[in-house]
């Protein structure tokens, strides 16, 4: 453990003198010459506040800075700023020089042979530095993932995660649905999109729990045990969803993209490819969503009519229609228990 330690200090030395010698060398290089203005010292006062001694030309002038304000304390005598600043530089290499002094003599002339040894012999030899071989122990896992591949893979199949929830899923028909009656209550903020969204999500994984069960018990779990190759674990995974989609898919849709994919023709519906059978499924579930919404706005519409027509006999014509009819509409809905007619209904369409 000491010895560890000793590595540690030494190696971070080295990291330190070399940042400071590429600091050094760039210095001249990127930090601007001096011109006929400098400003020679500057002492604080407080936050944003303080007095500043600054040379133009051969003069030397006292400012004052506080906040965002400049201001002119004075004109000063160039021999007396002089003095003072060749005193403090004094002071300055006198304190330096005493350190130096602790590392001169011939513990500089040891060290400096000394350090581009031990610097070497740390990088060379793997038994003494950090290089050491791995342990015999097995590497933990994440998810049953041990491999740099494997796991890869398995952030890539996270990233494409929304991608593949609103096209493989029944996600698309149902928050479409749900925004549809949004929009027929009249109240497009209610319910706001994080609780469609929510809404549309839990319902997706109530839809898809038997589906997502197969493919954890069929093809995620052999393939951590090492049992099933990933090429079998991604097909096993694909058939119950494939299957799952072909159920909702109608076969117009199918052919259409089956042939723009200048494709054969397979011998049953589960030997389609995905290409073919994804986007097919998703503008289905696009033509069903707004069929429901159609079916969903009739009741809401009829109310509107009746509401404009009354106000419109009353010559009521500057008031809103709108305004009138929300609550009525709202009143329908909770009477009706629309919510739970509506959520049924939409399950019901996937069993």
């Amino acid at each position: 453990m000491g010895f560890e330690l000793i590595k540690a200090v030494v190696i971070l030395l080295a990291l330190l003198g070399g940042l400071y010698l590429l600091l050094r060398f760039l210095k001249g290089r990127i930090m601007p010459g001096k011109g006929i203005i400098e400003m020679v010292h500057y002492q604080s006062f407080g936050p944003k506040k303080g007095v500043a001694i600054v040379k133009i030309v051969k003069d030397y002038v006292a400012l004052g800075i506080a906040d965002e304000n400049i201001s002119l304390l004075g004109k000063l005598n160039p021999a007396d700023v002089e003095e003072a600043l060749n005193q403090a530089e004094t002071k300055t290499v006198v304190a330096v020089s005493g350190i130096r002094g602790l590392f001169g003599g011939k513990f500089k002339g040891i060290f400096s042979i000394l350090f581009p040894i031990i610097l070497t012999a740390l990088f060379i030899f793997p038994s003494i530095s950090f290089a050491q071989p791995a342990p015999a122990a097995a590497a933990p896992s994440f998810f049953g993932l041990s491999s740099p591949v494997e796991l890869l893979l398995f952030l890539t199949i996270i990233a494409f995660l929304p991608a593949l929830l609103v096209m493989t899923t029944c996600f698309t028909r149902i928050v479409i649905v749900l925004s549809f009656l949004r929009q027929a209550l009249g109240a497009p903020q209610v319910p706001p999109n994080q609780v469609i969204i929510g809404l549309s999500l839990f319902i997706t994984f109530f839809v898809m729990s038997p589906v997502f069960d197969t493919i954890y018990n069929n093809a995620y779990i052999p393939y951590t045990k090492k049992e099933i190759k990933a090429e079998d674990a991604l097909s096993k995974a694909s058939d119950p969803l494939k299957e799952f989609m072909l159920k909702q898919t109608r076969e117009k849709d199918l052919a259409l993209f089956l042939k723009m994919s200048k494709a054969e023709r397979p011998a049953k519906p589960m030997d389609l490819p995905m290409r073919v059978v994804v986007p097919a499924f998703a503008i289905g579930e696009l033509k069903r969503a707004f069929e429901i919404g159609f079916l969903v706005y009739l009741p809401f519409l009829v109310i509107d009519m009746v509401v404009a027509s009354v106000l419109l006999s009353m010559g009521m014509m500057m008031l809103p229609p709108v305004m009138i009819s929300m609550p009525f509409k709202v009143l329908l809905f909770v009477l009706v228990d629309g919510w739970g007619l509506l959520i049924g209904s939409l399950i019901q369409g996937f069993r």
